[in-house]
Formats: C-alpha cells, sequence, structure tokens
C-alpha cells in the first residue's frame, strides 16, 4: 500500500469520526430551547460544509497521480485543521 492510500485511509476514518461528531452535536441541538438551536443548527450547517469539502479534497487525492499528491496533501491538511477547530469548538459551545 502506498504512502497515499495509507493517507487516504487515515483522513476518511477521521471524516467519519467528525461524522458522529456532528451527529452528536446534531442530537443535543434538538434538546435545547428553541431560541439557541437555530444557533446551533448554523454550527453544524458550517461544519457539514467544511466537512463536504474535505471529503472532496480527498476524492481529488485518491484520483490525482502519484506525484501530484503531496501537492494535494497540503490542502487537505489545511481542510483538516479547520474541521477538527470547527468541532471542538461546536463541542465546546454545546457543553455551556
Amino acid at each position: 500500500m502506498s504512502n497515499r492510500d495509507e493517507y487516504v485511509q487515515k483522513m476518511q476514518a477521521k471524516l467519519e469520526e467528525w461524522n458522529a461528531d456532528i451527529d452528536s452535536l446534531t442530537a443535543k441541538a434538538s434538546e435545547v430551547s428553541e431560541d439557541v438551536r437555530s444557533e446551533y443548527n448554523e454550527q453544524i450547517a458550517s461544519l457539514k460544509t467544511k466537512e463536504a469539502a474535505a471529503r472532496q479534497k480527498i476524492e481529488e487525492l485518491q484520483q490525482a497521480g502519484e506525484s501530484a499528491w503531496e501537492d494535494l496533501k497540503a490542502g487537505i491538511e489545511l481542510a483538516r485543521t479547520a474541521i477538527g477547530e470547527a468541532v471542538d469548538s461546536a463541542r465546546a459551545r454545546f457543553r455551556q
């Protein structure tokens, strides 16, 4: 298995973890008052958008040639950092 394949598998596993986090946050949002729920739903929508963008970048990486994948990896790392921070932030806000 190439480094690219290993990296793709690692990132897909991370996306699945984030999806589980988003599902958990969605469930928690349904338990809060109506006035707070809209804020939670906005954050969840933002998380889903970031997750979809990261998934698209991984698909591009899978289709890229062996020599181009290192260049695409940098973009995926930026997306990974952004969604990771967003999920952490949402979790922290939902605990309040």
